[in-house]
This record gives structure tokens, sequence and C-alpha cells, in this order.
């Protein structure tokens, strides 16, 4: 006798499927059973850099540690935005990560920036809202500056940024140093080498002043607003090559 064949019911399977249905009958009716998908696991999103507290650094920091080979590329944020992405550019081709201090206003015309700089995971901080003479101001247009810059940082990426330096001076003033904590900023990053980039002086002086200053620890100053600093740059990061000196972001240079 021939093996009984199942009956087409409910309970059975047909082979002939369409996009993601089942197809059964029931009743003489034709039922579609959609497969359900699970959700997919949403994407964890990348950590948002902050301000870090270094304890045992001083509230104003000029250098970081010289016992390792390693020194900071700080850059004053403003100026023609194709300089600053020809900087981006040559610093990740040669594998160097920089410290962006951007100007409020600067962001305001260039929002995209801010994450073009993150993505090439660089450090970006906090250079005042307008760029002018913060050490002249009063209490409330002064935190004013430091306050504008950082909410505009934190519109843009969801965070205030990792650094506050000050606008038109190397070294911020008691009272800077308190608005910026109460900004959020518990360091004022300032720097032990001046490039002078800002002056355009040419490119090869550019690099003989900073290869001439250098040393484990350095954080330099420069601009994004300056042809020579594109030009000073791919000899300059070959120098720092020859003499084994790696250049990170000021949070990496501080990190033990």
């Amino acid at each position: 006798m021939p093996p009984q064949r199942a009956a087409r019911g409910s309970g059975s399977r047909r082979g002939g499927r369409r996009g993601s249905a089942r197809h059964q009958l029931r009743r003489g009716r034709r039922v579609t059973r959609f497969r359900t998908v699970a959700p997919r696991t949403a994407r964890r999103a990348a950590p948002r850099p902050s301000p870090h507290r270094f304890p045992g650094l001083p509230v104003q920091i000029t250098h970081g540690p010289r016992d390792r080979p390693r020194i900071a590329l700080t850059f004053h944020g403003q100026g023609d935005p194709a300089i600053a992405k020809a900087v981006l550019a040559e610093a990740e081709r040669a594998g160097a990560r920089l410290t962006v201090l951007a100007v409020g206003s600067w962001l305001d015309a260039h929002p995209a920036l801010a994450r073009r700089i993150l993505d090439g995971g660089h450090d970006l901080g906090n250079h005042t809202r307008r760029h002018l003479t913060i050490s002249a101001m009063g209490e409330r247009e002064a935190y004013a500056e430091i306050s504008g810059c950082a909410d505009r940082l934190r519109r843009l990426t969801g965070s205030i940024g990792t650094w506050f330096r000050p606008s038109r001076t190397q070294y911020a003033t008691p009272l800077v140093q308190r608005l910026a904590r109460r900004a959020g900023y518990p360091h004022v990053l300032s720097y032990d080498v001046d490039s002078l980039d800002f002056t355009s002086p040419g490119a090869p002086a550019v690099t003989r002043k900073i290869a001439g200053e250098i040393r484990n620890g350095s954080v330099v100053s420069l601009h994004l607003g300056y042809a020579d600093t594109v030009t000073a740059l791919p000899a300059l990061l070959d120098e720092l090559d020859r003499r084994g000196l790696r250049a990170v972001t000021t949070t990496e240079l501080l990190t033990r």
C-alpha cells in the first residue's frame, strides 16, 4: 500500500514562498503569514569627547611629560576652510593627530568642520566665540565668550570639546581660568613653542622655528588660517619622524 500523503491542511507547509511570506490554505482561503523580523540592535554611539581632568597637573597646561617622545600640534581654528582641510589631510597622511581650538564664529560659518575634525581622530576644543582679547574683558563678557563657543560645540558635536584656550594671549589670567572652570573646562591649554606662523614668515621659517625649540612633551601653537602652515607641515612632520617624535592629540599627550 503506498504511503499515505499528508493532507494539505492548516498544519502543513508548502514549498513555494513569495518573498518572506508563508502561504497556507485554510478553509479554502489563502492565508499569508509574514515572518517576524527581529529589530536590529542599535549601534552604540561613539563616546563624545569631553574635557578631561588630569590629577596632579596645573590648571594651566603648557606642555606634557618630558620623558616620552610625544608632542602636540595645536591649531587655532579659524580662517579659510580649504586650508583647514588641507592641514587635516596632510596630518592624517603622516599618521599625526592634531588638536584644533575652534573659534565659535568660525564654526557658525563652517559647521561641517567640527565633525570633520573629530572624524579624523583629532581633539576639538574651544577658542572663544569671537576671538577677541579675552584678558581685557570683564567677567560677564569673558564668560559669554567661553560659554558661547561651548554652546556651539555642544550643538554640533554633543560635547563642549576637550580643551579651552584663551584668545589673543598665550596665558589665561586667574579670572579666565576660573571662568573656564565654571564653563566645564578643568584645564586651560597654553603652549611652550610658538611657531609664529601668523606673521607669515614663509614655510621654511615656520619649520625652523618649531624644529629649533621642540622637545619631548612640547605643545606647539599653530594656525589654520595661513598658507605657510600648510606648506611647512610636510617638512615638519618629516623632521618629527626623523627625531622619533610622535604628533598626538593633547589628550593622548597627557594620558599616562
